[in-house]
């Protein structure tokens, strides 16, 4: 077995802060993009909306989570040893390879199997896992105030997702078939 990314809050609490700290560079990512493409001020405050920084931010975060990649049967002893974490599993039961992120937090866990493409499995799960276990948890607790967007709604130009994929509002994605990845 071997683990990518370094995030695995044990609590809500923990979670929560690694999310609001990944507004800030959310922002400098869609900011500098912005920069790239030649935005003026005018087209940026157009264009970049809170929406845009938000989806940034859970891209930010997602990528972060910790996610252990194994063999079906190092999975099926890891749910085994976790008897009271509610698994969701994604992909084909009949292929050896799994990719799976555990929220302790919530007891539960998302895993998505694959036969050859680890890094597609991985940036899949990650997607999944965020839309499963933490944006519910997140959305359920927040008033509507976000940091993180503040600034974009202001009109700061600065110097110079959704429920299929985890990161949007579902509204636009295409689903993604995690188990030939």
């Amino acid at each position: 077995m071997e683990t990518e990314g370094t995030l695995s809050p044990e609590s809500l609490d923990e979670a929560r802060e690694a999310f609001e700290a990944a507004g800030p560079t959310a922002q400098q990512v869609v900011r500098e993009a912005a920069k790239a493409m030649e935005f003026d001020r005018e087209e940026y405050r157009e264009r970049v909306t809170s929406e845009v920084v938000e989806r940034a931010r859970n891209v930010v975060f997602a990528d972060r989570l910790a996610v252990t990649v194994g063999t079906r049967a190092e999975f099926e002893s890891w749910v085994d040893e976790h008897p009271d974490y509610d698994v969701t599993t994604l992909g084909s039961p009949d292929v050896d390879r799994i990719a799976w992120h555990a929220a302790p937090f919530a007891e539960a866990a998302v895993a998505a199997s694959f036969q050859n493409e680890r890094e597609a499995a991985v940036g899949t799960l990650r997607r999944q896992a965020f839309g499963h276990l933490y944006r519910p948890r997140f959305e359920s607790e927040t008033d509507g105030a976000d940091d993180a967007t503040g600034a974009i709604e202001q009109g700061e130009f600065g110097s110079g997702g959704d429920e299929q994929d985890g990161f949007g509002d579902g509204s636009d994605d295409e689903t993604e078939d995690s188990s030939g990845a």
